[in-house]
């Protein structure tokens, strides 16, 4: 038996695309337990590259299994499109894709909200998907679920009812047209029929699989440093991206889980809004963004870049429980003389003992860097540890004491062989 939680230990953008299609090779089930369409996650196969967004991964290794749990915000047309998409690539889904009974749906008012909110004064940066309004109604207890359309009676009921509380919100407080009831009822009932072949009680499946011995590989999307619990919160995501979400939002209980595999960039990015201590908004920030091709694979928004945060590392690690490490993007660095490592924060002369989630205290933080040379060599041929250069070793070797983590996989490029075991 073995059950694997994979966690972006960052803000997002690790790489956890890839490391899931490279992990996903030893695993019968991939699971993704939170977030929504607002992730994308990129893998390149020879000359292909897929951004998927809902369905994990997995689903480009023929003999994995995909489950998209109760923790997941379904976007009905992100999903067709993606099943469509895969379809059109002779990639099967049939058979291979369930769905979480449990899971909660993106209705057309939650992404107007999303959209309208992100327009005014108080932006933190969202995707305008309408992941946060919809987890605002799963925790409203007004949420719409899967399961609901198995019932024509109780989603119509339920539609109706949202709708006449969303359309007051538009009409009074938005000054925006109404939303046509008929017309969402008439969409969500031909999706029903399009994706009721996938849908399944997720947890009782899961857990077989776990007493019959099968693997399973937990994904999360976003990063820790997004979770709405643990992050740098309000900018943050509106799930539970660190391993405890894991067992929320696929059902499987805390005790079944094996090890916890966390992701890093061997830089540090951000999207969005929010204080970022390690930020470079000089030539070299837009040097990595220009070398790491940093923009968003869901907005394309480009990515805020900055120095290898091992202090903010060292409190992922803490938080998730996290057992080994996989290093991503580390060609990224091979042009740069010097190249910097955060080890800790001072605030106000002090040196913090622990990292500050709270933003009005991160936004002051001045961070403490210790400076290693670079490698100026390109390492994105390297086959295996040993061929890469002695300053390349030494920089991982770094991270790892500074930042508390164990690097057992090395990701240098987009490819699947441009990965090797440390």
């Amino acid at each position: 038996m073995s059950v694997t939680v994979l966690v972006g230990s960052q803000w997002g953008d690790e790489g956890k695309g890839k490391i899931v299609d490279i992990l996903s090779e030893n695993f019968e089930i991939v699971t993704r337990y939170q977030g929504g369409a607002n992730a994308g996650h990129t893998v390149r196969i020879g000359d292909k590259q897929y951004i998927l967004h809902l369905i994990p991964s997995g689903i480009l290794r023929e003999n994995v299994i995909c489950v998209i749990g109760n923790g997941v915000v379904i976007d009905p047309v992100a999903l067709l499109d993606e099943i469509k998409l895969l379809e059109q690539n002779n990639i099967k889904v049939d058979g291979r894709l369930f769905i979480s009974h449990n899971a909660h749906l993106i209705m057309p008012y939650h992404k107007l909200l999303d959209s309208i909110s992100e327009s005014g004064d108080n932006k933190i940066g969202t995707t305008g998907r309408g992941i946060g309004p919809c987890y605002i109604d799963k925790y409203a207890r007004k949420g719409i679920k899967i399961v609901d359309l198995l019932n024509r009676k109780v989603l119509e009921e339920k539609i109706r009812e949202n709708l006449k509380e969303k359309n007051n919100l538009l009409k009074k407080v938005y000054e925006h047209e109404e939303l046509d009831v008929e017309e969402i009822i008439k969409q969500y009932v031909e999706f029903d029929k399009a994706i009721d072949k996938y849908i399944k009680d997720v947890p009782a499946y899961l857990n077989t699989a776990i007493a019959e011995g099968k693997s399973i590989l937990l994904e999360g999307a976003q990063g820790a440093l997004l979770d709405v619990d643990h992050g740098t919160y309000p900018y943050v995501t509106s799930s539970s991206p660190t391993s405890g979400g894991a067992c929320t939002g696929s059902g499987i209980p805390p005790n079944k889980i094996d090890s916890v595999v966390g992701i890093v960039k061997a830089y540090t990015t951000r999207v969005g809004y929010g204080p970022f201590p390690t930020e470079l908004l000089d030539d070299e920030g837009e040097k990595l963004r220009k070398i790491g091709v940093e923009y968003g694979a869901t907005t394309g928004r480009p990515r805020r870049c900055g120095w290898f945060d091992a202090f903010l590392v060292n409190y992922s690690a803490m938080i998730n429980g996290i057992n080994s490490v996989a290093v991503t993007k580390l060609d990224v660095l091979s042009n740069f003389e010097e190249i910097k490592v955060c080890i800790g924060y001072e605030l106000d002369g002090k040196q913090l003992k622990s990292f500050p989630t709270d933003v009005e205290r991160l936004s002051k933080v001045k961070p403490i860097y210790e400076t290693l040379k670079g490698w100026n060599k390109d390492i994105s041929e390297c086959h295996s540890y040993s061929e890469l250069p002695e300053a390349t070793k030494d920089y991982l070797k770094f991270i790892e004491n500074k930042a508390g983590i164990n690097i057992k996989i090395i990701s240098i490029g987009p490819k699947r062989q441009q990965t090797f075991y440390k």
